[in-house]
């Protein structure tokens, strides 16, 4: 039998991050790294990919970077091919590129909401494909989708990010029933509210700030860090048997009313 421990490794195996030059995409891609994977780092800027790159690298991590569009189908394409023929078989996907863009619904541009949606929920649907459909005919993979607690809650003003992130919460679970049966697991991580860069005008707040600690039963903001080990356990054999599954990383506020 293996030690505990050991199956918490990801020795060698590639992990392609989505939307993770920065915050929360780069903490994860960090923390995989730091198991022993092979991250990939990806964005549609080459330039902060290479700075984010050379961050990690400096730390004596292993990075590659691919820079792609994540809703556009025919680069997902391209990418994946170059990925597994440059890089070796992805074993690792974490689908975290994601934006937000609040305002009231009532003046919501039908504009605002397809880029919303198509960013956040369509890139998870077209990255996952794509890359399932290398990981099935191995019987192997593991894919992380970046979800929310507001995949449970809203709040007002925000109810576009909410409908996306909510989605993204069922597919999750239909890519676990439709490609559990091919050997892979695919889960999702719910991040409470993280000192980000998409957060820096909440982090600000002095009154909303004020309201999410006293809501918050840990009683601060979440630390990017504190989702590494998350996603460390997702993606490793530790989690061999967990598929379909929303693990929430908020300090408690879901739990609480």
């Amino acid at each position: 039998m293996p030690n505990v421990l050991d199956t918490f490794r990801l020795d060698g195996r590639l992990a392609l991050i989505t939307g993770s030059s920065a915050g929360i995409g780069l903490g994860i891609a960090r923390g995989l790294a730091q198991a022993g994977a092979r991250v990939i780092l990806n964005g549609r800027n080459q330039s902060t990919l290479r700075d984010s790159a050379a961050l990690l690298a400096a730390e004596g991590l292993e990075v590659h970077t691919q820079a792609f569009d994540v809703t556009d189908s025919s680069a997902i394409q391209v990418a994946v091919a170059d990925i597994e023929a440059r890089l070796g078989p992805l074993e690792i996907l974490v689908n975290n590129a994601g934006m937000q863009r609040r305002g009231p619904l009532e003046d919501y541009s039908e504009q605002h909401w397809r880029e919303l949606l198509s960013t956040n929920l369509d890139s998870a649907f077209l990255v996952g494909q794509a890359v399932a459909r290398v990981m099935i005919p191995r019987q192997r993979g593991r894919i992380i989708n970046i979800c929310s607690v507001q995949s449970e809650l809203g709040r007002p003003g925000i109810a576009p990010y909410a409908a996306s992130k909510g989605a993204l919460k069922m597919l999750t679970k239909g890519m676990a029933i439709d490609w559990g049966p091919h050997g892979l697991t695919i889960n999702g991580i719910g991040p409470g509210y993280f000192k980000t860069e998409l957060n820096a005008k909440l982090v600000a707040d002095p009154e909303f700030s004020d309201w999410l600690v006293k809501r918050t039963p840990s009683r601060r903001w979440g630390d990017v860090a504190e989702l590494a080990g998350a996603a460390v356990f997702l993606a490793s054999d530790a989690a061999s048997f967990v598929n379909g599954h929303i693990l929430y990383v908020d300090g408690g506020i879901t739990a609480s009313l």
